[in-house]
């Protein structure tokens, strides 16, 4: 049986989107004759926490950890704050603390490069060399981002000569926040120095689109595969199930200033105030790390009282709430960067069977593959006389019964079947 390295930032008990990836993986390499080890922080910085994905990590898969340094201890005593929100979920705040806000991102941009996890570079790629020495694999994979544990195979698999896959879950310079990070332009140089280092040394680039993948052959990948995002079966055992009482338009997880879709909350606003009858039934349920701007968008609408938010809750629960839901909603994001990203929650809708609200660019990624598997309706941001013609059929659908479930093919985004095309890479990349 092969073995593979795999080097990742986010693992159980860690919660939230970036888990998920390679948690599918390691669940069914060994289904392909791939023996998984996993090396990953001991003591991570955790935005979330959710105990019931440890469960699904097979039993007997070797786990290595060591310790990490990273700064975000003075980022919550100079900034007051007691947590660290993922990406640039805002907080209300004063004057003063945006101050110290936007201070803490210029230096995090211009010494952390190319994230806060730098500092653990040095160390691993030491440990990993030794252990590896004694302990040796068939290949190393990283998955980034954090793009730093790319910068620990590359040290590694280059010192052994051992087979790197070089695995993309977003982009690295060519990602939609990577402009909002106050960069210098030395800062900027380096990172796309970096960048291409990855790229040009890896064995086999890895990205999850087609978009992805014209992105990293520009700046000089040699080899790129596609393996997208997906669902797993395992956790989608009742569709088909009872759905909400309440006309629900249900969000699960990050959901940033920048992708509010203001249109959807003018349109809705001028429904419930026009028909009483959908004021009652309406329920916008939100789940996750919700941006603050974006409940008070909604609450000017006059939708408060329509508003359910909860944090952070475990995933068994998210799919739970994706699979009762009557419509659920997606943002991809207004910058044009965002056209090539598809985030595993979108597979996970689409396993949910609940007809998709998104919100996008109508050449994206995203529009293709809703229209492939004809699970939802992609309209732009500013879009408003259509969306609303789109919610008043689904809302006669609701009163009819409840709105029907979607059918389009979607097995090919099954967790199963992707980690047998990873499967496939391994092999190609150890045979030579």
């Amino acid at each position: 049986m092969k073995k593979v390295l795999i080097i990742t930032y986010y693992w159980p008990p860690q919660g939230g989107s970036g888990v998920q990836r390679w948690l599918k993986f390691v669940k069914y390499l060994r289904d392909y004759g791939v023996e998984p080890i996993v090396y990953t922080p001991l003591n991570p910085e955790m935005m979330a926490v959710d105990k019931e994905l440890e469960r699904e990590i097979p039993s007997g898969v070797k786990v290595i950890k060591s310790s990490i340094v990273e700064p975000y201890s003075l980022y919550k005593l100079f900034t007051g704050k007691k947590e660290i929100k993922p990406g640039f979920i805002s907080q209300k705040s004063g004057e003063s603390s945006r101050f110290k806000e936007s201070l803490s991102i210029f230096l995090r941009s211009n010494l952390f490069i190319p994230d806060p996890k730098m500092l653990w570079i040095g160390p691993s790629a030491r440990f990993l060399k030794k252990y590896l020495r004694e302990n040796p694999v068939d290949a190393i994979i990283s998955t980034g981002p954090p793009h730093s544990m790319h910068l620990i195979a590359k040290r590694v698999a280059g010192a052994l000569s051992i087979p790197w896959i070089a695995d993309f879950r977003d982009p690295w310079t060519g990602m939609y926040n990577f402009k909002q990070m106050k960069n210098t332009l030395l800062t900027e140089k380096i990172h796309k120095r970096l960048e291409r280092g990855v790229l040009r040394r890896a064995d086999r680039v890895v990205v999850v689109t087609n978009g992805m993948r014209e992105e990293m052959v520009s700046l000089g990948a040699k080899s790129v595969s596609v393996i997208t995002n997906g669902y797993d079966e395992s956790d989608f055992p009742s569709v088909g199930g009872a759905l909400d009482r309440d006309f629900t338009i249900t969000y699960t997880g990050l959901f940033f200033r920048d992708r509010n879709p203001e249109a959807l909350w003018r349109v809705l606003g001028q429904m419930v105030s026009s028909d009483s009858d959908f004021a009652s039934a309406l329920k916008i349920r939100l789940a996750g790390n919700i941006d603050s701007s974006i409940i008070a968008e909604i609450g000017q609408r006059g939708l408060s009282g329509n508003l359910e938010v909860k944090s952070y809750i475990p995933h068994n629960e998210a799919v739970a709430m994706q699979q009762s839901a009557q419509i659920l909603l997606l943002s991809s994001g207004m910058e044009p960067e965002s056209k090539s990203i598809l985030t595993g929650k979108f597979f996970e809708y689409l396993a949910a069977r609940r007809p998709i609200l998104a919100f996008g660019h109508s050449d994206s990624n995203i529009a293709e593959v809703l229209e492939e598997t004809r699970s939802g309706r992609l309209f732009d941001y500013s879009e408003e006389s259509t969306l609303a013609e789109w919610l008043k059929e689904k809302f006669y659908d609701f009163k009819r019964g409840g709105v029907p479930q979607t059918g389009g093919e979607i097995s090919r985004f099954s967790r199963r079947s992707l980690t047998g095309d990873m499967v496939d890479i391994i092999n190609e990349i150890t045979s030579k």
